[in-house]
């Protein structure tokens, strides 16, 4: 196991540098980016120093006078240690501001997928046991409902309903308007309250694909050779289901749980755009919608990683919890 693991790291780090190279491509093909609007800006402002001239300064300033090739290893050289610059658009460093807000992200994917997870696995089970049954025709609508239609159509109509209907809760933001004069405990809960739409809306479209992925395992394992032989011997259901069923259902699903793990960090761009929440998700949109290159460069490269580090996850997981398999 631990000579795969090390191997796999070795072969994600590869992946990593290209794939790290054709986002630095990607950021310095933009048509446009937040170093020319500044450079405008400067020019109409202080119309002595053409716009010609501030574009160069800045470039220099920012390392985007080399070619492609040599802005990478500069960069590259730079993120190895830790440093990426400072955000334009932001105007602090580059991880001090992910710092800031990548905990929003997290307790609002942190809530999501536990919600999902105590939803998802209690009714697919449920579901396969009572096959054909009114609850699991209830159960399938729901899950497709959720697999189909989009996240910001649920927003949408969660906003219109709880929001605007009823009133219970703001329409946009993390925290009310009298968020400062509340206690330490009540601004906690004001942020609790502003979270609720926007983790019902991660469940509902979430939960979809995962009650899905557990009904289908656990109609398999159902119909296995050995629970019919455990049935022979006159175990009870809840023995059998609870026992020897259940254990086996949850194999494949814990491999997609640990896959999902890294995503907490990577946080939800539409959900977190359309309500205003401060998370990594909005953040960096309103960074790529402003060009700012090396916010948006570290948010990609972050993102490869959990990408990277999930499918390890899950493939040391499967080893882990099925005895059957062997990592050669």
């Amino acid at each position: 196991m631990r000579k795969y693991i090390v191997k796999r790291l070795l072969w994600s780090i590869l992946i990593l540098f290209f794939v790290s190279f054709l986002i630095y491509l990607l950021m310095r093909s933009l048509p446009s980016s937040y170093v020319e609007t500044v450079a405008r800006e400067r020019a109409a402002s202080n119309p002595q120093v053409s716009y010609k001239q501030w574009l160069e300064r800045l470039n220099e300033l920012y390392g985007l006078n080399v070619n492609p090739l040599q802005g990478f290893f500069i960069w590259l050289s730079q993120a190895i240690r830790g440093h990426f610059g400072d955000s334009w658009y932001y105007g602090v460093p580059v991880t001090q501001k992910f710092g800031s807000v990548i905990w929003y992200s997290f307790a609002l994917g942190a809530a999501a997928l536990i919600f999902q997870v105590a939803l998802a696995i209690p009714l697919g089970i449920q579901s396969a046991r009572k096959q054909y049954s009114a609850l699991d025709y209830a159960t399938t609508v729901f899950a497709l409902i959720g697999i189909s239609l989009p996240g910001f159509f649920f927003i949408t109509i969660l906003k219109m309903v709880f929001a605007v209907n009823l009133g219970w809760f703001d329409l946009n933001g993390i925290v009310g308007r009298m968020h400062d004069s509340y206690s330490p405990f009540r601004q906690f809960l004001d942020i609790c309250q502003h979270m609720v739409l926007p983790t019902l809306n991660l469940v509902i479209i979430g939960t979809g694909s995962l009650l899905r992925y557990t009904r289908t395992n656990m109609l398999e394992v159902l119909n296995s050779d050995y629970i019919r032989t455990a049935r022979a011997e006159g175990l009870s259901e809840r023995r059998v289901i609870n026992h020897h069923a259940f254990r086996n259902t949850l194999i494949p699903l814990v491999t997609i749980i640990g896959g999902t793990l890294p995503g907490l960090f990577s946080g939800a761009l539409i959900t977190e755009t359309l309500f205003k929440i401060p998370g990594i998700g909005y953040t960096s949109y309103e960074a790529m919608l402003a060009g700012d290159i090396p916010f948006t460069m570290f948010y990609l490269t972050f993102m490869a990683i959990l990408t990277l580090l999930g499918t390890l996850i899950s493939d040391v997981l499967y080893a882990v919890v099925d005895p059957r398999v062997r990592v050669s």
